[in-house]
């Protein structure tokens, strides 16, 4: 830790290094342009090094990206600010306060997720035809 005097006299703490702690902060809080640019750099990265034939790259950059809290964020962000956005999921839950969005974001794991399966429906089209639908199902040997 390093220490900076302030003008009172008194000592301020700030963290040598490590990740910022988002949890302090707010869903309004978010730099959004910042985030967009730091998901937008590595999906560019990542295209180089696909094109570049640097699979191990290529994996390294990919779990850099969906374990950023700059991803995570523009994924909940994604799913929350769209036209489905009233439509609860497999859990019922509905992100529609920045209090859950917030939460969303800090809540994303890739451990413990268990994908549900989805059943699938078929519904009719404008033009007669019918076409699949998938809805997530959940039943009694996935639910952990």
């Amino acid at each position: 830790m390093t220490a900076d005097t302030t003008e009172g006299g008194h000592t301020a703490h700030h963290p040598a290094a490590g990740a910022p702690a988002h949890d302090q902060e707010g869903w309004h809080a978010i730099a959004w342009p910042a985030a967009y640019h730091n998901v937008r750099r590595l999906q560019a990265r990542i295209v180089k090094a696909t094109q570049e034939g640097r699979r191990g790259k290529v994996k390294a950059l990919q779990h850099l990206l969906t374990h950023s809290f700059s991803g995570k964020a523009i994924a909940v962000k994604r799913v929350t600010e769209n036209q489905g956005k009233h439509t609860p999921g497999v859990d019922r839950d509905i992100w529609n306060t920045p209090e859950k969005k917030m939460e969303a974001v800090l809540d994303l794991r890739q451990r413990g997720y268990r994908p549900r399966p989805l059943r699938r429906v078929l519904i009719p089209k404008s033009n007669g035809k019918r076409r699949p639908l998938g809805i997530p199902m959940a039943c009694a040997y996935c639910i952990s």
